[in-house]
C-alpha cells in the first residue's frame, strides 16, 4: 500500500472513529432524566407547546400551574403521544411523576408519567428510558 493511501485510510479510520464517539456522547447527554430527582405534581395546564427538537421531530411540552408556581414538563415526541390516544389542552388537571431537572438554564420537568382523567400515559421506565426507542438505551 502506498503512503497517500494509507494516509486516506487513517483519515478515514480516526474520522469514523471521533465521529461515533461524539454520537455516542450526545445519544448519552439527551439521556437528562434522573431518577434520584423524581417527585410528583398535581396541576392544571396553561399552555400546550410543540417543540422542534436537535432530531428534527416535535416534542410535546406543557405548562403546568401547581403549587402558585409554573414548570415547563417535557413529555416525548407529539405523534407518539398521539398514537397512545392521548391529547392535552389548556385547562386539563393532570398528576405528573418526573425527574426536576435544569434543562437549558431552566428548571424543568422530564415526564415518566402523565395522568389525565383517570388514564395514565407511561412515557419512560423506571430509569427514564423512552417507551418509544424500542429499549435501545438499554444497550449503553
Amino acid at each position: 500500500m502506498n503512503i497517500a493511501r494509507y494516509s486516506r485510510v487513517a483519515a478515514f479510520v480516526l474520522a469514523a472513529t471521533l465521529a461515533t464517539a461524539a454520537w455516542a456522547q450526545s445519544a448519552r447527554g439527551s439521556r437528562i432524566y434522573n431518577p434520584a430527582t423524581e417527585a410528583t405534581i398535581q396541576g392544571t395546564v396553561s399552555e400546550v407547546k410543540s417543540v422542534t427538537g436537535q432530531r428534527g421531530w416535535n416534542g410535546l411540552h406543557l405548562t403546568v400551574q401547581h403549587d402558585g408556581q409554573s414548570s415547563d414538563v417535557h413529555l416525548g415526541p407529539a405523534h407518539w403521544v398521539a398514537s397512545q390516544g392521548f391529547s392535552f389542552a389548556e385547562g386539563d388537571q393532570v398528576e405528573i411523576v418526573g425527574s426536576k431537572v435544569k434543562y437549558q438554564g431552566s428548571d424543568a420537568y422530564i415526564a415518566r408519567e402523565v395522568t389525565k382523567d383517570g388514564k395514565v400515559l407511561i412515557l419512560r421506565n423506571e430509569q427514564g428510558i423512552p417507551k418509544w426507542s424500542g429499549g435501545r438505551w438499554n444497550r449503553q
